[in-house]
């Protein structure tokens, strides 16, 4: 549903993305992750028809981007990080407002459809200039629903939400996966593990790694730490370990628990398995680290995940006044 060969966009000499080449499958979630300035919202606008590439070709749900923008656009849903949205309209007037300019057929139950899907049904009436940044935000993932898109993209979708909005909108992103296409980007990188199918990773424009998170973890993990632990003390366990190939430490966390610090190129589970219990301990666990998609951000970007993506300050709406979730409706 999304193709992208050669993707690359230039503003004057600086070069925003880099070559990039992906794709998304139907029915497939996909994490578009990246430090601040790396390129995330600028291909995710590439994608949904908001600004052309300089060089490259793609296809979102089969058609062109760079030929067939408008096709593009109709069967894309769109969610920007600043929502644009109008504060003087009620949410029901918005969401009716954007029904019309999509041309959606029986508009007013497809309204009420979408504002019962993100849990904002009750709210219909109030002015969107006094909506909670979270309620807002619900607002904007109504509308880019409205048409039943092929094609979900999403920065930053839960930016504002408390736990208990996370998990509903979490809920319907596992929801919509399983029969579209769903890119989204995210600073809250344990979303990403706990949703994506697949990850792709950017850094300067040019993508770094690309996978599912259990295989990168595995990948990353060549060498790694091994958990232990045996029944009793484990007294003289780590002098007899010590001489066993491919560990290059091994340290006792506490009685019978020991940490063990192996060498890249091989998986030694078996060997120290085989070398405990013909030792006479009794083996109660064994288990590697897989290394998070936290540590692996990290390790290929070299910069900790950020609150913010890198929109530039120019592309994000004014602030509207807010009121808490709680307060009267305007």
């Amino acid at each position: 549903m999304i193709e992208v060969k050669g993707l690359t966009k230039r503003y004057g000499e600086r070069t925003a993305i880099d070559n990039l080449t992906f794709h998304a499958s139907k029915g497939e979630v996909v994490g578009f992750l990246g430090p601040n300035g790396a390129g995330k919202t600028t291909t995710m606008r590439i994608l949904t028809g908001y600004m052309p590439a300089s060089e490259g070709e793609g296809k979102v749900a089969g058609f062109d981007l760079m030929t067939q923008s408008f096709e593009v656009r109709k069967r894309v849903g769109y969610l920007p990080e600043s929502v644009p949205l109008y504060p003087e309209m009620t949410v029901m007037q918005y969401l009716d407002f954007m029904s019309e300019l999509r041309q959606i057929p029986s508009r007013q139950d497809r309204v009420d459809e979408v504002m019962e899907m993100v849990r904002i049904a009750d709210r219909a009436d109030s002015y969107i200039g006094n909506l909670s940044k979270g309620l807002r935000q619900r607002v904007g993932l109504a509308q880019a629903l409205l048409h039943k898109p092929d094609v979900l993209i999403m920065d930053e979708p839960m930016d504002g939400l408390d736990p208990q909005q996370q998990l509903e909108v979490k809920r319907l992103i596992r929801e919509i996966g399983k029969e579209h296409t769903v890119m989204l980007s995210t600073h809250i990188l344990s979303h990403a593990e706990e949703l994506a199918d697949r990850v792709i990773i950017i850094k300067g424009g040019k993508i770094v790694a690309e996978d599912r998170p259990e295989r990168l973890s595995a990948q990353r993990a060549g060498g790694g730490r091994v958990h232990l632990q045996v029944a009793g003390d484990g007294a003289g366990l780590v002098e007899h370990l010590g001489a066993l190939p491919g560990l290059s430490q091994v340290r006792a966390v506490s009685d019978g628990t020991f940490e063990i610090d192996t060498l890249p190129g091989a998986d030694v589970r078996g060997a120290i398995a085989t070398s405990v219990v013909t030792g006479g301990w009794q083996l109660l666990e064994l288990r590697r680290d897989a290394a998070s998609l936290e540590q692996i951000f990290i390790e290929l970007t070299g910069a900790a995940p950020a609150s913010v993506s890198e929109s530039a300050a120019a592309d994000e709406p004014a602030e509207t006044p807010a009121v808490e979730e709680g307060d009267e409706h305007a």
